[in-house]
């Protein structure tokens, strides 16, 4: 018998019980795929975009992630009832996933005092290793634009905010 695009379909001799009773097919080897490579995998840019975000705000020296703007208007929309609460942790995070590659735009807010070449490098390289490690993708760049640097005497926006709760 054969399938709409013409391949032949294994006959019930070419198929092997599992220890269910069940039988799969095997390729016209005789042998089957690695479970691994059976299906197709797909990430969402989400879920890149948060992994992104968490390695970046684990180095020392960035303050947050996202202009001054963006983060206030993130500010706001946490404080309207039902539309999510917490920090988003895709604030300052921008990304393209294709198949098997991604690229990542960042912006950072970092400390006062901080060599920010070096910041930009640990991040660059935490983010790199995170999204490889758990995505599998292979980054081929990571942006990264410094949009503002908190001076000590600045009061966080989240400061502030727990003070009138």
């Amino acid at each position: 018998m054969s399938e709409a695009g013409g391949q032949n379909r294994p006959a019930t001799s070419e198929r092997e019980s599992t220890d269910e009773g069940a039988t799969r097919p095997r390729d016209a080897g005789g042998k089957r795929g690695a479970p691994g490579s059976r299906g197709r995998t797909t990430i969402e840019d989400v879920v890149v975009m948060k992994i992104a975000g968490i390695a970046a705000r684990e180095v020392i020296g960035v303050h947050a992630l996202g202009s001054g703007f963006s983060r206030s208007m993130g500010a706001m929309r946490e404080r309207v009832p039902g539309a999510g609460s917490g920090k988003s942790v895709t604030r300052g995070v921008k990304v393209e996933v294709g198949e098997v590659q991604t690229a990542i735009d960042l912006e950072l807010v970092v400390d006062y005092g901080v060599a920010i070449a070096e910041v930009a490098s640990v991040v660059r390289e935490n983010v790199i290793s995170a999204v490889e490690r758990m995505t599998s993708l292979d980054v081929v760049e990571v942006n990264i634009a410094v949009s503002d640097v908190r001076l000590p005497d600045e009061e966080d926006e989240e400061e502030e905010e727990q003070r009138v709760q």
